[in-house]
């Protein structure tokens, strides 16, 4: 696994406003090599302020948007369209205003697919299975950009501390007893995060710095699994300076004004 760049943005717009070039310019330099590109979005408010800001920049329709495969790290289990599912946010912010490929955006299905929470977790994963190829060397395909949010308790996706599913060597779970509601989510698991060529964890806030440092630190991924979120060539903690305040200062870091 890569070892973290740190990069500090002056606040949350900037970090939003800088994350969004970024997916920008990481796509057009994977479609440029090799046809076409994959992106893991993540939900929240930072989450889904870079989304529209990719959505309101210039520079977006330099993307190949045809060519672009849409997942997701985790999601509510909640109906189609619910306000709070993070699809429903990355809709409205960014995938309703470009010309993506309905079939090459993957969404977890919800109550309302008949579905139970288990069900929906193997859905995914066998979708999963279909879209590897060989060359991932594993059950999922090695995405080229996984954006993760992470909260003030150091979970990332729906993986929280001490919770069995920091274990599962599945790719997909389901998570009961999420203790940040809805409850009931569906989630990737540490083994396809740490596949993906590229793992963006983004965080605003100083609430999340106490989690920042010790993702950072020597503390493990059961009690933090933010720091078991790694790239397997690379991985960026993207960071306003609300949010880097508490990081130790032999950590290298990146400021941006």
């Amino acid at each position: 696994m890569s070892v973290p760049t740190v990069i500090v943005h002056r606040d949350a717009d900037m970090l939003a406003k800088a994350v969004a070039a970024r997916v920008i310019t990481r796509t057009v330099d994977a479609q440029s090599a090799k046809g076409s590109a994959s992106l893991v979005l993540t939900g929240g408010t930072v989450g889904t302020a870079t989304l529209a800001e990719i959505a309101a920049s210039p520079a977006r329709d330099a993307v190949d948007w045809r060519n672009l495969d849409v997942w997701w790290g985790d999601e509510r289990f909640l109906p189609d369209g619910d306000p709070e599912r993070n699809e429903t946010g990355a809709r409205r912010a960014l995938l309703d205003h470009v010309d993506v490929d309905p079939a090459r955006v993957h969404p977890m299905r919800g109550p309302d697919s008949g579905m139970t929470v288990e069900e929906s977790a193997e859905a995914y994963a066998e979708e999963l299975r279909r879209a590897a190829r060989p060359e991932d060397h594993g059950p999922a395909p090695s995405f080229d950009v996984m954006m993760l949010g992470m909260g003030p308790d150091g979970h990332v996706a729906s993986l929280f501390p001490g919770m069995p599913a920091l274990y599962d060597e599945r790719p997909v779970v389901a998570v009961h007893g999420s203790p940040k509601p809805p409850p009931v989510r569906v989630s990737l698991t540490l083994p396809v995060i740490r596949n993906s060529r590229e793992v963006w964890v983004v965080v605003a806030g100083e609430d999340k710095a106490g989690a920042v440092r010790l993702a950072l630190s020597e503390s493990g991924p059961m009690q933090v699994p933010a720091a078991g979120a790694r790239g397997r060539q690379r991985t960026l903690f993207l960071l306003d300076r609300a949010a880097a305040s508490k990081i130790p200062s032999s950590l290298s870091r990146i400021s941006s004004p």
